[in-house]
């Protein structure tokens, strides 16, 4: 009997070991995710989704048909990149969120061509908050919160950028983009 006990405990030990090995592992991947670094067939779901839906407005021409208006310049960061030109659809700036009508486009120009490099999704916080309990999520993401007074005299809001045609080093979902420049500046500048 006692011999029966120990390889019983010897292969719980191992299933045990083999658990923790696997959770361990699946604790690194996510981190790994949620760091910008790698990505899963989740992960890329909303960028492909995006790619998708806004493939009619790479032609910058139907995006301003579609009510889409140039808000401000070109946006850069100090050391990490740039967003590049937004593009406001104005009426979307609500309290719902859709992958396929994001609120902004976000365009690259360089000799006199818009490129576009991305999107933003934004709900203004008084809005959102007012109508819903939890913190905005879109596609399994959720939007970060950028706080008022800020440089663009925006009310709070959340917002969530997708590089969904211009490849990020440092991940589809965040910010500043190191491969997109001002250098070609806007059309207004």
């Amino acid at each position: 009997m006692s011999r029966t006990i120990s390889i019983y405990t010897f292969v719980l030990a191992l299933a045990l070991l083999g658990c923790a090995t696997v959770s361990n592992a699946q604790s690194n991947a996510q981190a790994n995710l949620h760091a910008g670094h790698g990505g899963s067939i989740e992960d890329e779901s909303l960028a492909a989704k995006v790619r998708e839906a806004t493939s009619i407005y790479r032609d910058i021409n139907r995006a301003i048909a579609a009510g889409y208006a140039q808000f401000g310049g070109c946006v850069s960061g100090p050391e990490v990149g740039a967003m590049g030109v937004h593009y406001v659809n104005g009426s979307l700036v609500d309290g719902t969120l859709d992958v396929e009508h994001p609120e902004a486009l976000i365009y690259e120009f360089k000799n006199g061509v818009a490129r576009l490099v991305g999107v933003e999704f934004i709900t203004p916080v008084p809005v959102w908050d007012a109508q819903h309990q939890d913190l905005p999520l879109l596609a399994g993401h959720h939007l970060q919160y950028f706080g008022a007074p800020n440089r663009y005299r925006l009310p709070a809001l959340y917002e969530l950028h997708v590089w969904a045609w211009r490849d990020n080093p440092n991940g589809n979902y965040v910010d500043w983009n190191p491969r997109v420049s001002c250098e070609g500046g806007s059309p207004n500048e």
